[in-house]
């Protein structure tokens, strides 16, 4: 292996090392300030549509667990306990119990959910 065959695979430095080229550098148009105020706009409109969406979803969460839940809870509730209550009567005491109108007794028991609310 001679001299010249070693000195042909070296990389030379491209690095700018006069004043003249430094300068060449440093004056390109910035461009990419421009690009960063869009981007931060851009960002502050996603905040805000994420913080309306949070407050909406946090909006729902309030509906649900003060509204729904605690009707749909009374209504179920006062079902499960008129049924244990039938179901107790006809073993303590042998009598039969017959709901007349379903419809009627459905309604009477959402009327009293909704009464207490």
């Amino acid at each position: 292996m001679s001299l010249s065959d070693s000195q042909s695979y070296m990389v030379e430095d491209r690095s700018p090392t006069t004043t003249d080229d430094l300068d060449s550098v440093d004056s390109l148009p910035d461009s990419a300030e421009s690009d960063d105020i869009d981007s931060e706009e851009e960002d502050l409109e996603e905040t805000d549509a994420e913080r309306e969406w949070k407050e909406s979803l946090q909006q729902l969460e309030l509906l649900l667990t003060m509204v729904v839940v605690p009707y749909i809870g009374k209504y179920f509730g006062r079902k499960c306990a008129y049924w244990g209550w039938a179901k107790f009567m006809e073993w303590k005491y042998p009598v039969e119990v017959v709901l007349t109108s379903k419809k009627t007794f459905r309604a009477a028991g959402a009327i009293e959910a909704a009464a207490m609310l």
